[in-house]
């Protein structure tokens, strides 16, 4: 004879058996509840957000709490009442934000900003090794924080996701960089960057092959552009065209074809791929021989750049003329177009975080998924990067063994 309890809890156990399976995994996929702070990242003139208010509206109705500062999303065209309506905190102080578990932003952290962590927490944004100096790293160590690089995230394929995002929009975006500064909008020489019947196309140059230099190719080559493309690597400048589908002037870094290709350029794009210093530096003696007007856009400038010339600006201002050259040199310029750039990083978050509590927070998702744990470069206070540890010389541990400790 069964008593009235065990009924209850057999009828319970039949339910549960009985549900679709869809039901079943949302019911045990709701594990630990997060607290995600995003701060304003308006002072560090980025203009993306790493949530759009669509995201903040999945995440709590999975239990995840949001705080958010005021105007996060200005610049990305979404306002305090987009997110509040999404179930959003909204809070005018910085540092309350900076008191949440996980702190979720674009830009990276300066060192006033990292004063203000409570420590012991865990920090998801954009590294940009340029962008530290070894007192900012010693600081986040010593806050005993962790942090994840977005451009070092990786699938569970070695597949990079924000570094292939956002580098299909700097690649597309380089095109209509090139264009405005090459017209009077800007005080440029009023070339048109495209084609025109009976007057002989714009000439582009890009340097390298990666997915950045794919997709500005892609968009050069849709105006009429004529785009001539260097590399180190015959086999990379092959893949490329194979991406395009169709054949373009392809050359290794021969000096006298380089020589020509820039003296009777319109514009230049550094496009080598993320991640790695790049191989290969136009000379500024090169430089000086391009035309007067000419406009240079270094995608990689946060790594040092393609160019010798090349010196990190700002969205404030973007560009600065040397040797009668116009020098573009922004590293976050996917924030052009903020709104797209924040869609499609959002895309690429919301599993992530949503993996995170499902697995029971970060420390868990960190042993369970590799290509997670690629982006890791503090753990608990220790680095773990290698080539951070050798810029800044300070000592630095394998994460896998660290994780064994843990």
């Amino acid at each position: 004879m069964t008593t009235g309890k065990e009924s209850s809890e057999r009828a319970s156990v039949s339910k549960t058996m009985l549900m679709p399976q869809e039901e079943t995994l949302e019911i045990q996929s709701r594990g630990k509840k997060m607290k995600i702070g995003i701060p304003s990242d308006y002072s560090k003139v980025e203009y993306r957000v790493p949530l759009t208010p669509q995201a903040v509206d999945l995440l709590t109705s999975y239990g995840h709490e949001i705080y958010i500062e005021t105007k996060a999303g200005l610049h990305a065209s979404y306002t305090d009442d987009d997110y509040r309506k999404a179930g959003a905190v909204i809070v005018e102080d910085k540092e309350e934000v900076f008191q949440c578990e996980i702190i979720l932003r674009v830009a990276p952290f300066s060192t006033d900003e990292i004063e203000l962590l409570r420590g012991n927490q865990t920090v998801i944004s954009n590294m940009q090794i340029q962008a530290h100096c070894s007192e900012s790293i010693q600081k986040l160590m010593q806050k005993k924080v962790t942090t994840i690089a977005f451009e070092s995230i990786e699938n569970e394929d070695g597949f990079m996701p924000v570094v292939h995002q956002m580098s299909q929009i700097a690649g597309a975006t380089s095109i209509t960089i090139a264009s405005e500064y090459l017209s009077n909008a800007h005080k440029g020489k009023g070339v048109l960057f495209g084609e025109v019947t009976g007057i002989t196309p714009a000439e582009l140059v890009i340097i390298g092959t990666s997915t950045v230099a794919e997709y500005a190719a892609r968009a050069a080559l849709s105006l009429g552009i004529l785009v001539k493309v260097f590399d180190t690597s015959v086999y990379d400048l092959s893949k490329l065209e194979e991406k395009l589908g169709q054949r373009i002037f392809t050359s290794v870094f021969y000096p006298k074809v380089l020589r020509k290709a820039l003296v009777s350029a319109d514009a230049v794009i550094g496009a080598m791929s993320f991640n790695t210093t790049p191989k290969f530096k136009v000379s500024e003696d090169l430089v000086k021989q391009m035309k007067e007007g000419s406009v240079i856009i270094d995608l990689n400038a946060s790594q040092g750049g393609c160019f010798e010339t090349s010196t990190c600006t700002n969205l404030n201002n973007p560009t600065y003329v040397k040797h009668g050259v116009v020098h573009y040199c922004v590293p976050n310029t996917p924030s052009i177009v903020s709104r797209t750039a924040s869609i499609s990083l959002s895309n690429i978050l919301i599993p992530i975080l949503l993996a995170i509590g499902d697995s029971g927070g970060v420390d868990n998702y960190i042993k369970t998924s590799k290509g997670f744990r690629k982006g890791v470069y503090i753990y608990h206070g220790i680095l773990t990067n290698r080539e951070v540890g050798n810029l800044f010389n300070l000592p630095s541990n394998d994460i896998n063994l660290l994780l064994a400790v843990f």
